[in-house]
């Protein structure tokens, strides 16, 4: 597995139109893991392509009625199955963290790289989205000098709004050394 050109060569990448350039000078410094399931607790990868596409139908499930109208995307999705999708490429701001802090500084977008893996605080992660998540985080980590503890979840950054990936994301199983979470 690879980085060229901001995008990870073994990725099937779909281009989302929500994302726009980093602020200057920010370089990238966080990563944070999100989990995403569209509708709730059903695992349809199209249907979370289509939210970061602008494409998800408000008439398609009762639940995309709320977000059809949000303009978000992430720069990777990882499957319940292991497939790596790419919607942004990395030096990019994709539109995944909303209002958020990390260490003091607001706007988490600017600064970070966001990565959903196909899930939700209800269940458990598959082992194989850990092993890609885990070949991921080492690519990053070596690619853009991202230091194990700025690896966080949505929860950390966005702790009044967000709670993924939630109560059953194996914190241990991440290379990413000794994490408190």
């Amino acid at each position: 597995m690879n980085i060229s050109d901001h995008i990870i060569d073994d990725a099937r990448y779909i281009a989302s139109p929500n994302h726009d350039s980093r602020p200057e000078k920010i370089s990238i410094s966080l990563i944070i893991i999100h989990a995403i399931s569209m509708p709730v607790g059903e695992y349809v990868t199209e249907n979370i392509v289509k939210l970061f596409t602008n494409q998800l139908n408000p008439d398609d499930h009762a639940d995309f009625k709320a977000v059809s109208d949000l303009k978000v995307s992430s720069h990777l999705l990882i499957t319940r199955s292991g497939d790596i999708l790419q919607f942004v490429p990395f030096h990019k701001r994709a539109w995944h963290a909303g209002i958020s802090v990390f260490e003091e500084q607001e706007n988490c977008n600017d600064f970070s790289i966001g990565i959903e893996l196909e899930g939700c605080d209800d269940d458990i992660f598959e082992e194989i989205q850990y092993e890609v998540l885990n070949s991921i985080l080492n690519l990053l980590k070596n690619e853009y000098s991202i230091p194990d503890k700025n690896i966080v979840g949505h929860q950390h950054v966005a702790p009044e709004r967000k709670t993924d990936p939630g109560p059953n994301f194996d914190w241990s199983k991440i290379n990413a050394g000794h994490l408190d979470r």
